[in-house]
């Protein structure tokens, strides 16, 4: 399967279109990473001490930095350095293989390709249109199973969480989850744990690669799915969530598989349209978006994603 890419969508009539771009409202950041890059080198493994000390003479010698001096010494790759730097100005992401997570994640492995640009755009647009508005939760929803959202989803989380945006991605999918597989997630216990009062907010789990990002996993597959969403413990759950969080958001089933969509889409207040290029068709998200409209969720926008 190809790396996912977002595309111009037609817009669905009666809500907007998400197009690139414009720039991120302003916002304060933390300070960057003081840590020099021969001790980030040296803590992930890249270089020993030896060959550190070794790097650090060919440095003073030559009067150059101290990631050319390591280059030089074929000590290290530009990818190794490049991701160093990445974290110095904390936009943190990962080289293949350095972590289990599904390779569709692009956005950890290929930030800087056409694909993570896209989605970029698609982030910026959102905190223009929705979250610069104080909201804090969006629904990703699409028309039926294999449109790419629970991917789209994850992979948008992930750029949010490299914006420095304190977010969580939560599976709403009570009936076929797939996000503890795209993070390589342990544990069993999740949402449907907790609108069920078996469990508390211990089960969202932290992704050490991304600091500033956290996952909330479907749990165990319940029997009533829709009866669960459509709770008042999960009103009251959104709203607890939003109060920690700067970006909230759910991965909800296809909306052809019933109303839980709707539920979720509902309690968040919002719901961004996900289509299949060449698979989705316009009529159905037309009505997709109708519905959401009468299920008082504001549809903030739709994309395409092409995989």
């Amino acid at each position: 399967m190809n790396s996912p890419v977002l595309s111009a969508a037609t817009p669905a009539p009666d809500h907007h279109h998400i197009f690139p771009p414009a720039d991120r409202p302003g916002g304060e950041r933390p300070a960057p990473e003081t840590a020099s890059m021969g001790a980030m080198l040296l803590d992930s493994g890249k270089l020993s001490a030896e060959n550190a000390e070794r790097v650090l003479r060919m440095q003073k010698e030559l009067g150059i930095r101290f990631g050319e001096a390591a280059q030089r010494l074929g000590l290290v790759t530009e990818a190794d350095i490049q991701q160093v730097l990445a974290r110095q100005f904390e936009y943190p992401y990962l080289q293949r293989g350095e972590a289990n997570f599904s390779p569709n994640l692009v956005a950890a492995f290929e930030p800087f390709s056409p694909q993570v640009e896209a989605l970029r755009a698609v982030r910026s647009q959102l905190m223009l249109r929705w979250f610069a508005r104080g909201r804090r939760a969006l629904a990703i929803a699409g028309v039926g199973e294999g449109d790419g959202v629970s991917q789209f989803a994850a992979n948008l989380a992930v750029v949010f969480s490299q914006l420095g945006e304190q977010t969580l991605l939560v599976d709403a999918n009570l009936r076929h989850p797939c996000q503890h597989e795209i993070f390589d997630l342990k544990g069993r216990q999740g949402l449907s744990d907790l609108l069920a009062g078996r469990a508390d907010l211990d089960v969202v789990q932290r992704i050490p690669s991304f600091v500033d990002l956290s996952v909330l996993p479907a749990g165990t597959l319940p029997p009533n799915p829709q009866e669960l969403l459509a709770r008042a413990s999960f009103r009251a759950l959104n709203t607890q969530l939003e109060s920690r969080y700067d970006v909230v958001l759910y991965d909800v089933p296809p909306f052809s598989k019933g109303v839980d969509a709707l539920a979720v889409a509902s309690r968040a207040g919002g719901v961004l349209l996900v289509a299949r290029k060449d698979r989705t068709r316009i009529s159905s998200v037309s009505r997709m978006a109708e519905q959401m409209a009468q299920a008082g969720a504001e549809v903030i926008g739709s994309v395409v994603v092409d995989f």
